[in-house]
């Protein structure tokens, strides 16, 4: 049995979920992956949570040099999030020889490609599985088991708080901002809530997704952004008129011209699925030339959940399904082709419009400019068996 030695850095929300599942469900790693993997080291500055989680002092730290000297460790786990301290972390343990599993998006869909490279060059791996749909097995599903498929469409409903504030706007009649608030009290919305309502979580998570599904790599600041600000109740109305109902989308298209990349309030009939998902979930569909429509749906965030695509990477990389899948498939950051999302003003629609004088219909071939320069209310309409 091979023993893969576990630091945690960051035992927060994820970061304890991780943990329990590590040494409440050791046997039953032990028997599916005949291979173990001790928790031996917590990083973190305030362990309060893990107390509470009953955790144990001897693996309480508070220096990542320490716990990377260790040659037991063979894996670091990367859950302090952020971008600054977090790609220290990661960089100092793959110099080290350590494995590198994170749920960090946002740390990744900024230094992907560099921090890829580090890893290639020093023969380890990253696992990201629980950065970008929570428990949803998607990102090795989308590079191994895809593999046959030209992608030609990724859409998903990714980020939980957005569209928990959107089900609350749609079925209770509240405003944006009593929404979010009850979110905030409910525990699904930060106290700062701007990196999810604003789509910069969701365009993160698009840009990783649209990596592996795809093998494009487009720097995510370039995504054309449309958050929750400006949705009104009375666009959630207009929409139930056509039996139609708004949501976060983030959603890339292959095209004769480039990539469409976009993350904004969408426009999705009740026919389909991604129209239906309610609640703090998260859902994934794709379009693959060979397979057609593929629906991934499931908890898109929470302490089990996520922790549970955490621990898949361990499990993936001990049977070394992971390093062979980054060895050989040419999706990853790193490797993946740049490319320069195509301008907003490309798109041609189609276009779900309404305003004091106009009835909710939808409209194609027309630039969106124009449409708001009528005074009307304008949102993409997206209906893929359609288009």
């Amino acid at each position: 049995m091979s023993r893969w030695g576990i630091a945690l850095v960051g035992c927060g929300t994820v970061g304890g979920g991780t943990a329990q599942i590590l040494t409440e469900s050791a046997s039953l790693l032990e028997s599916r992956t005949g291979s173990s993997f001790p928790l031996l080291s917590i990083v973190d500055k305030d362990f309060g949570h893990a107390k509470s989680l009953g955790l144990g002092p001897s693996l309480f730290r508070t220096s990542v040099d320490e716990v990377l000297r260790n040659p037991d460790v063979k894996v670091v786990i990367e859950l302090a999030g952020g971008t600054g301290f977090a790609k220290a972390v990661v960089e100092s343990a793959l110099k080290a020889g350590k494995h590198v599993v994170t749920a960090n998006k946002a740390l990744l869909a900024t230094f992907g490609p560099e921090l890829f490279a580090l890893a290639r060059s020093h023969k380890r791996t990253i696992g990201f599985e629980a950065s970008c749909a929570g428990a949803i097995p998607i990102v090795r599903t989308l590079a191994e088991d895809l593999v046959a498929n030209r992608i030609e469409g990724l859409s998903g409903i990714v980020n939980g708080t957005c569209n928990y504030i959107l089900w609350q706007m749609g079925t209770q009649g509240l405003s944006y901002e009593v929404a979010l608030r009850q979110a905030q009290e409910l525990g699904f919305a930060e106290v700062d809530p701007f990196l999810d309502v604003s789509g910069t979580d969701s365009a993160h998570k698009l840009a990783l997704l649209t990596s592996v599904a795809m093998g494009v790599w487009a720097d995510w600041k370039q995504i054309p952004l449309r958050g929750l600000e400006t949705v009104k109740v009375g666009d959630l109305e207009a929409a139930a008129s056509l039996n139609s109902r708004v949501k976060l989308l983030a959603r890339t298209d292959r095209t004769n011209q480039g990539y469409h990349f976009s993350v904004e309030p969408t426009v999705i009939p009740l026919g389909q699925p991604l129209a239906a998902l309610d609640g703090p979930f998260n859902g994934v569909l794709v379009h693959g030339n060979e397979t057609g429509f593929l629906y991934f749906q499931g908890r898109g965030a929470g302490a089990k959940p996520t922790a549970s695509a955490v621990v898949s990477d361990l499990a993936a990389l001990a049977t070394g399904t992971l390093e062979n899948t980054q060895s050989h498939y040419s999706c990853w950051p790193d490797l993946a082709t740049h490319v320069r999302p195509l301008a907003e003003s490309e798109r041609r629609g189609p276009w779900f419009v309404y305003g004091p004088q106009r009835s909710p219909e939808v409209v194609t071939e027309c630039s969106r400019t124009r449409l708001e320069s009528e005074g009307l209310r304008v949102f993409p309409w997206y209906n893929p068996q359609e288009q």
